[in-house]
Parts: structure tokens; sequence; C-alpha cells
């Protein structure tokens, strides 16, 4: 492609450049770089482009863009993430525009929805539908890797054109707020921008709560209709700034344009009637929890947004399967429950608490732990949730990542200074797991909280493999050969 071409819309001092020069590749990293290439500078968490521009430029690119004015084919612009985003989206013929895109942003329930989405386009339209999000992505039933929840604009327009290629007619894919600000997203026009609430997190990037929903309102400057949840005060104040068409979804307000009534929840599912100007569905969803019922609202209140009305979407719901790490049951030979699930807020962990203290016979147990390296602010706020809806606690680590796991457990330690019994703390997360699982009795529920769909954990900056069902299974493989063993020797006593 030409590099005049791949320069549509971007605000570039050009200088002397040849603009009919033919490039070969686009690339980010010098590492990938190819001849021919057209590197593009930017600054990162731990390594600025800018420092390897010559290193570029010895392996083979013919043009540099830049924040920084120099010597050499450079092509300066002020911002080079959105550069990336707009020549990306150029060199691989703009794919967004092929497709009808929905974007879903929001702290917790954004995987889940996305899912509900695609099974509710595919059933209701007989689509095929793409999908891009933390646990995986997808194009129709192919399934395919996922490095980040939403990936780096480069990334992402690649994928987009593989699913346009594959004949996907719509996308629906996770917006983080990283994501948002990094510009990631930029060069897209999403047809419905979706909210499903905002509650603290990623205060180590972001700085502020104000700053969080600045960076989560990004999605709505770049979409044709919202989606807005209002029974979440931020969906309240995100409602009176919109410039584009709105619609609000509620579980107890009877203004929005979707509530549910007559909820019913129940062990394995849950059940409400969708009710909309014109439209009542009864909705059996095979997902438990009361905050499922917000991740369905979200979901039909997108496909009425998409003008899918409820008749035809409401009766897909009825076979969607839970998502790999949510509300996860892990199979064990005794009788009480093992649930995984990932949640890494505070508002996701009372959320499952909530949600399995309604099935729970005996002790609801929760294994918890922090991110290292991320806000440390809500790590007493998750220990004080867990303090108060937990018979017994454990406290581990997470992903300590370059932090102590010590120094985190004792960041969420304050909130059980006032207990003496009910909490263990174990720093390993195999070993803590392990204990837990002989605390089981009769009736208890085990939530082991955190990890969900993640098999590893990030020790010292290094992923070390770690899949928490193969944990469980482990454990009690091991302790059904212990019981072998020993069974053997008492029977050679015997006949001695």
């Amino acid at each position: 492609m030409k590099l005049g071409k791949l320069l549509e819309n971007i605000p570039v001092v050009r200088g002397d450049m040849d603009m009919d020069m033919e490039i070969t590749g686009i690339s980010y990293d010098t590492r990938t770089i190819q001849a021919g290439a057209l590197f593009v500078a930017m600054s990162g968490e731990r390594t600025d482009g800018h420092r390897h521009i010559e290193t570029a430029l010895e392996r083979g690119a013919v043009a540099v863009v830049c924040s920084e004015h120099g010597d050499g084919p450079r092509l300066f612009t002020p911002d080079t993430r959105l550069a990336l985003a707009h020549i990306s989206a150029n060199w691989f013929h703009r794919p967004g525009e092929e497709m009808c895109l929905v974007g879903v942003t929001g702290t917790n329930g954004k995987t889940t929805t996305t899912h509900l989405l695609k099974a509710a386009l595919e059933g209701a339209l007989g689509a095929t539908v793409g999908m891009i999000g933390t646990n995986h992505n997808m194009i129709g039933t192919l399934e395919l890797p996922a490095q980040r929840t939403t990936p780096e604009s480069y990334e992402l327009h690649e994928l987009l054109r593989k699913m346009a290629d594959r004949g996907c007619t719509h996308v629906v894919m996770e917006v983080s707020s990283h994501a948002l600000v990094q510009h990631r997203t930029a060069g897209l026009t999403f047809d419905v921008g979706v909210l499903t609430n905002l509650t603290q997190d990623h205060l180590d990037y972001h700085g502020s709560m104000q700053e969080y929903y600045r960076a989560k309102g990004l999605l709505f400057a770049q979409s044709r209709r919202a989606v807005i949840n209002i029974d979440d005060e931020a969906g309240r104040r995100y409602l009176g700034q919109m410039n584009c068409p709105v619609m609000t979804y509620s579980e107890n307000k009877d203004a929005g344009d979707l509530t549910a009534k007559h909820i019913r929840l129940f062990p394995g599912h849950v059940d409400f009637v969708a009710v909309a100007r014109g439209q009542l569905e009864r909705v059996h969803l095979p997902i438990p929890g009361g905050f499922t019922i917000y991740n369905a609202l979200a979901t039909l209140c997108c496909c009425m947004a998409l003008d899918i009305p409820l008749a035809r979407s409401v009766p897909t719901l009825r076979s969607v399967h839970g998502v790999k790490g949510r509300i996860e049951v892990v199979p064990v030979p005794l009788p009480f429950t093992v649930l995984i699930d990932y949640a890494h807020t505070p508002d996701a962990l009372e959320n499952i608490l909530t949600t399995a203290r309604d099935f729970t016979a005996g002790r609801l147990i929760c294994l918890f732990g922090c991110g290292g390296d991320r806000d440390r602010t809500k790590r007493p706020i998750m220990g004080a949730v867990v303090a108060e809806l937990a018979d017994l606690a454990v406290i581990t680590s997470d992903n300590p990542r370059t932090e102590s796991p010590e120094t985190i457990i004792q960041d969420i330690l304050p909130a059980f200074e006032a207990q003496t019994s009910n909490w263990h703390m174990e720093p390993d997360r195999i070993v803590a797991i392990q204990w837990v699982l002989q605390q089981g009795r009769a009736g208890d529920v085990i939530v082991l909280a955190g990890k969900g769909h993640e098999t590893y954990q990030e020790v010292c900056g290094q992923k070390i493999h770690m899949d928490e069902r193969e944990i469980v299974a482990d454990f009690f493989q091991n302790r059904q050969e212990v019981g072998r063993n020993t069974d053997g020797k008492r029977k050679k006593a015997v006949l001695k």
C-alpha cells in the first residue's frame, strides 16, 4: 500500500517524504520489522519506541511515524497511538465498516454480556458473529486465543479483517478503559455502545474514579446508539451527557426502556419477565445469580437497539451456557461445592458471594487475593466484603506480578483485625487451595475468587502455569491414592 494512502485522515508533518512509496508492512515492535515496513514509535508502560527508531531503520523500516522531530525518514504526529489505530484501519481496508459493531464496557459483566449477545444475535438473525474479549476471541465457531481484553489497534483491525473475510456480519467486543484511553478502538464506529456498570477498579492506571468514568465514557463518543444501565449511578450520569440516541434498562425502575419483573432466583438459573413498551416476554437463563439479570437485560436492550424484538431475542437465551471462570462449578467427589469465579473487584466479590449464599446449606468459604502492581486502595475494601459475607476467608495471592504476596496481604488484613477465628492466611495460592479443600464439609460452598478463566499466575513478572481446576482434581486424586495405599498396608497387616 502506498504511504499516502496509509496516512489518510491522520494529522502528520510529512516533510519531503515520497507519498507514493510502497509500504510492505506495519510494525510498532522492532522485533517484527521487515524490509519496506512503516515503523510507528509508541510510548508504553515499560519502554518507549522512540528509543528504537535507529534499530527499526537498520532492520529495514523505510519510514517512521513518531512524536519527536529528528533526522531521517520521519513523519511527525502528536499522538502516535492514535496514528497507529488509523494507519491499521487503512492497512486492513477498514474492516469495521463492513460489519455491525457492538462495544460493551463496564467494570463487571462485560465477558458474560458479550457471550450472551453473540448467542442472541446468532439465534435471532442466523448471523455469523465475531466476538473479542477477555477469555478468547471467536470467529463464528472458531475459537482463537486472547492476550488482553481489547487488542492493540493493529491486532484489532487484523482480527476484524479476518472476521469480515470469513463472513461475519456482526462483532461484539469488550472495550476496556485502557483501550479507550490508548486509542486502540480509534477509527471504529460502534452501532451500539453498552454500559454494564461502573465500580472501583484500575485506579492505579486512571488515578481517580472521575478519570475512570471519563475513560469509559469515551466509548459513546464513537457510538451511533447507547445502551445504559440506569440502576447504576454512573449510568445515570452518562445519560445526561449523551450526544447519541439512548436506550435504558433497569431491574427496579419503570422509567427504563426495558425492565425486569417477577424475578425468581434458583441455584442453577434465573427467571424473570422482560417488559418493554408494547413487548412482554418470559425469560429463562440457565446461569445463576442476581447480577445475571443485568447481563441479560443489557443483551436484550442491545438487541432492541438493533431493532430485534424481544420475541426473537428472548428464546435464544434459554440454551446459553455459563462462561468459563464465571460461577463455574468444579467437580469434586465429596458433598460440598467448589466454584471458580473471576471476581477481582469489591463489587464482583459481593455479587458472587451473595449469589453463592442463596444455595449454601453449610458454610460459605471464600479464597481470594488482590493483584500486584494494581490499585492498592481496593485491597482493604475487598477484604471487608469477604469479611462481611463469608463464614470463612482464606487470604492468599492472586497475580502478585512484581510485588511481594506478603506485602499485598498486609494491605488486605485490616479488614479482619476485629475477627480472630474465621480467616486463614496462606500466601502460596496452591497450598491455600489445598488447605481450603481439606476444610470442606457437607453443604459448604467454597469460592475460589480472582483467577476465573486464567490458567496461569504471574509472579516476579513471569507467567507460571496454574489452573485451579487441575489443582482441585490433583488434590482429590492424590487423596484417593493415599487412601488406596493405606488400605493396602492395612490388608497386608491383617494377612500377617
